[in-house]
């Protein structure tokens, strides 16, 4: 997948988002917001809830959630100059159950915060990949979801959101 037109679509919101704020550093609370989207997203499929008989929420809600990490993901990457990352490293299937994947991508975001760099930015991508690989996502779907949820961003800051 083509990273370059999404990276480019978040440096403009970060950059909207930053003048409408005056904020300059903001890396660790976007590192922190991206474990919650990774949470929100583990919680919409209820991989992990085995008291439960209830079943995953509506696919839309859950890719919505998957976006919802990959502009924190985009934005954390911009902010270490690791934009130029222009294909997304292809998540491989795994013969890990979701839960363990879930486990294995905050492992790789807390390894990626504590280290900074390139190598381990990357591998969040890859866990990622593997992620929409396991929820049955495509490159297209994931764009367009992107694309939604950014104009909804735009939308959200305009109205004091």
């Amino acid at each position: 997948m083509k990273l370059h037109q999404l990276f480019e679509m978040q440096k403009a919101l970060d950059t909207y988002i930053q003048k409408n704020h005056q904020t300059n550093e903001t890396f660790t609370e976007r590192g922190l917001a991206l474990l919650v989207e990774l949470s929100e997203l583990a919680n919409e499929t209820r991989c992990f809830k085995f008291w439960s008989t209830k079943g995953p929420s509506a696919n839309d809600v859950i890719l919505e959630e998957y976006v919802d990490s990959i502009h924190f993901l985009l934005s954390l990457g911009i902010e270490k100059n690791f934009d130029g990352l222009e294909e997304w490293p292809a998540g491989e299937s795994t013969d890990q159950n979701l839960t363990q994947l879930f486990i294995q991508t905050g492992r790789s975001i807390y390894t990626f915060l504590d280290s900074l760099t390139f190598e381990d930015y990357k591998n969040i991508w890859v866990n990622y990949g593997a992620l929409a690989n396991t929820l049955g996502f495509t490159e297209d779907q994931i764009i367009q979801a992107y694309i939604d949820k950014n104009e909804e961003n735009y939308a959200r800051q305009r109205s004091g959101y």
